[in-house]
Order: structure tokens, then C-alpha cells, then sequence
């Protein structure tokens, strides 16, 4: 599927007829709705990627990618996609005008199984490593004590810390990570590969 947006309108500005038979939406529709368009195909959870793409081409970024979940008007289930976005005119100033937007049906559309599975996973390996990077070497072992159980005081004993500089830590490491509490905390460690 192939398309244009325009990113001063926020709306489709062409599309090919794959667009039009894997959303049900006309073009004309797309176009007419604007942004509503894709509060209507995108998944809840993932509708929030359009203000992060919109964001990231007025901050001049030249490529923005990722996998959503998007479903046909009138149908229930979702289809895994996954996009890619590239300026495609750009203004007087250099900033950018529409980019074109270039998406694949992942649930129909693969037949190499074991090199998605290796791909998928490799990505998610990148995206730890940096995740990780982010963090200081004090807070990778407070993070590390944190997942294995260990509550602030107990943790500021084992680092010979006190108790306020671990929930510094702890903190700093949550407002890095983009994670509101403990729960989310261990989880995404967890997910990441600390044990």
C-alpha cells in the first residue's frame, strides 16, 4: 500500500487502490477526514505513532518506520503492518511538506517465517541496547537489585548507599525509561533481560 500525506492538513493526499481495498475508505473519504481517518483504521494503542510521526518530520527527520495494528471499516480483526515514511515535497525553508508512506500486510504477506522471527528479534535487541544506554552504571545495578526483588532499603545496604539516593536512582531510572511505576519498571527490565 502506498501513500501521501500532507503534513500541514494531516490528511491523505493520494493513495493507490491497495490503500483503498485493505481500509475500506475511499480516497475522497481519507482525504475528507483528514486525521480522524486514521483514529478510524489504527488500533487505540497505536494511534498515538501519528502525532510521533507528525513530530518527527517537523523536527526534519528523514525516515520514520515502525509496526501498527490497522483494521477494515466494517471488520473486527487487525492486520499487523508494517510502514515506512520518507519526505516526499519539502517547502521553501527545507521543512517538510507531505511525505510518502509505503505499508506491508505482515499477516498475508510473509512466507519467511524464521527470518522475521530473527529480524523481529534482532530489533528488539537494538532497541535494549539502547534503552540501556541511557542509564548510568549506578543505576544498571540499582535496576539490576530492583528486579531481583529488593526493596530501596534493602538495595541501599547492598550498594552501602543510603536509602534516599537509591529512590533518586530509581526514579532517574523510571523518568529514562518512560515508566510510571515499579510494576512497569521490573516488567520492562525483565523484558529487556535483566533477571
Amino acid at each position: 500500500m502506498l501513500y501521501t500525506a500532507d503534513t500541514e492538513l494531516n490528511t491523505v493526499s493520494w493513495c493507490n487502490q491497495r490503500m483503498e481495498e485493505i481500509t475500506g475508505f475511499t480516497f475522497g473519504e481519507m482525504n475528507n477526514l483528514g486525521l480522524e481517518f486514521f483514529r478510524h483504521i489504527l488500533h487505540p494503542d497505536d494511534f498515538e505513532l501519528t502525532g510521533i510521526a507528525r513530530q518527527s518530520f517537523r523536527d526534519n527527520k528523514n525516515i520514520f518506520g515502525g509496526v501498527t495494528r490497522v483494521r477494515r471499516k466494517g471488520e473486527n480483526d487487525w492486520r499487523w503492518l508494517v510502514g515506512l515514511a520518507v519526505p516526499f515535497t519539502r517547502g521553501d525553508h527545507g521543512e517538510v511538506k507531505e511525505v510518502i508512506c509505503a505499508l506491508l500486510d505482515l499477516t498475508v504477506a510473509m512466507d519467511t517465517h524464521n527470518q522475521l522471527a530473527e529480524a523481529m528479534s534482532d530489533m528488539l535487541r537494538r532497541q535494549n541496547e539502547a534503552l540501556l544506554s541511557k542509564l548510568t552504571a549506578r543505576e544498571i545495578d540499582v535496576l539490576t537489585l530492583a528486579v531481583r526483588g529488593l526493596n530501596n532499603k534493602e538495595i541501599a545496604s547492598q550498594l552501602s548507599l543510603s536509602r534516599y539516593t537509591i529512590e533518586t536512582h530509581r526514579k532517574n531510572i523510571r523518568l529514562k525509561l518512560k515508566v510510571r511505576n515499579t510494576t512497569e519498571l521490573v516488567a520492562l527490565a525483565r523484558k529487556i533481560g535483566f533477571n
